[in-house]
């Protein structure tokens, strides 16, 4: 069997035998479990770090570099965290009590602390000494930072050893590096990689000294996180629900969301309502209800994941919303007349009824551009409001397309038909 297949079947078995998850896990050989933890969602972790004892948390942890033991300690009680902090070996307890004075949620809360420091004017065959010291050590090789008094001017690249003289001053060979200042927020870091096509990025504390490196893998993962985390807000499921979660846990998580749903789905019902006799009239309306519903849907979720996204990596503001919305609502509403008129010459010739095609054409190019009005402002208006605009506007944009849709629709054809 692969490592993987290995590591998966272990998953699994973890999931669906939650009465057995502790022993299970404790199968894992000592070096393994810390990373294997790490991989697993934060609700499944925190069950297990609690039903492990301390001297097993102690053990797993110092197989892990300090920034993943403090992403790890971080899913515990502050006071179980600090009396494991205080056992851990003096330099791995040192740096992760270090990071564990920043929020995760900020640059210096991602950071790793795996670099040297060194100053322009060293020669080669000093750094050399330095570097094989940190290998011994760490067992890697490090990133090599570079000051000048004590501020950052960028960084060594690892292949430049093998291409100087010993005495040679490594000045000359340093590269630029993008830098952060620690407090900054993970989007804002997020966004420096997106500008900057590198590997890391420094992070400097208040005096612009060097305090920890974030690398592209970590960011990576970071948008992997967020990307389930917006599906899950998208989906209306909680963010911590795993696949082979008891019925029981999977209700739990989702009623209060259908029960909402369900309330939205009465009102796009009750406007139907109104046109009780519109219907009976011309059956072939409830044929093409669904069409109009469903594209409003859908071009209201269009617009509200580019919104979302503008949102959460800085690009929109509050302030130049008013444009946002403006744009959304024109692509809306040439979107509408495409799909309008295409919509309306098919019913025409499906249904040899020119008035049916014309009223469903018009719904659908006021349903698509109400659509890209309240895509566009409901998460704006979350957004100033401190919602989180991915949480719970797909049902509130889903129920204003459904009930304005229907309502121009059948209020088209009551007046035309």
């Amino acid at each position: 069997m692969t490592k993987k297949r290995a590591e998966n079947n272990l998953v699994y078995r973890i999931l669906s035998s939650p009465k057995k998850r502790i022993s299970i896990f404790r199968e894992i050989p000592v070096n393994n479990r810390g990373f294997f933890l790490l991989d697993l969602s934060k609700r499944l972790r925190q069950e297990i770090m609690s039903g492990l004892n301390d001297e097993e948390l102690i053990e797993l942890v110092d197989y892990l570099d300090p920034d993943e033991a403090t992403d790890l300690l971080q899913n515990i009680d502050v006071h179980r965290r600090n009396k494991i902090v205080k056992k851990l070996s003096e330099e791995m307890k040192e740096k992760v009590e270090l990071l564990l004075k920043f929020n995760p949620r900020t640059a210096a809360g991602m950071m790793s602390l795996d670099y040297i420091e060194v100053n322009e004017d060293i020669a080669f065959e000093e750094l050399s000494e330095i570097i094989q010291k940190h290998e011994k050590r760490t067992g890697k090789f490090p990133t090599i930072l570079v000051v000048k008094d004590g501020f950052l001017i960028g960084e060594l690249l690892g292949h430049v050893l093998a291409l100087h003289k010993d005495k040679e001053k490594i000045d000359k060979y340093v590269k630029k590096v993008p830098h952060i200042k620690y407090d900054r927020d993970e989007t804002e870091v997020v966004s420096i990689f997106k500008k900057h096509p590198h590997n890391k990025v420094i992070i400097l504390d208040k005096d612009e000294s060097i305090l920890g490196v974030i690398y592209s893998d970590d960011i990576l993962r970071l948008i992997e996180r967020r990307s389930l985390n917006n599906l899950s807000d998208f989906a209306g499921v909680s963010k911590e629900e795993d696949v082979l979660d008891s019925a029981l846990i999977k209700v739990k998580n989702r009623y209060k969301w259908l029960i909402i749903n369900l309330g939205t789905a009465f009102l796009a019902a009750s406007v139907v309502g109104l046109f009780q006799e519109t219907i009976s009239a011309f059956v072939l309306l409830a044929v093409y209800m669904p069409v109009v519903a469903g594209m409003g849907g859908n071009a209201g979720t269009q617009t509200l994941a580019v919104v979302v996204r503008g949102l959460a990596l800085k690009e929109i503001e509050l302030k130049t919303g008013k444009q946002v919305i403006i744009n959304e609502m024109l692509a809306g509403g040439i979107n509408g007349i495409i799909n309008g008129v295409l919509v309306a010459v098919v019913a025409t010739l499906w249904n040899k009824n020119p008035l049916l095609g014309l009223v469903i054409g018009l719904a659908m190019i006021v349903n698509l551009i109400v659509a890209g009005l309240f895509g566009a402002t409901i998460p704006l208006i979350m957004k100033r409001l401190g919602k989180d605009p991915a949480s719970s506007a797909t049902i509130f944009i889903t129920t204003a397309t459904d009930v304005f849709g229907f309502f121009v629709f059948l209020g088209l054809a009551t007046i035309i038909l």
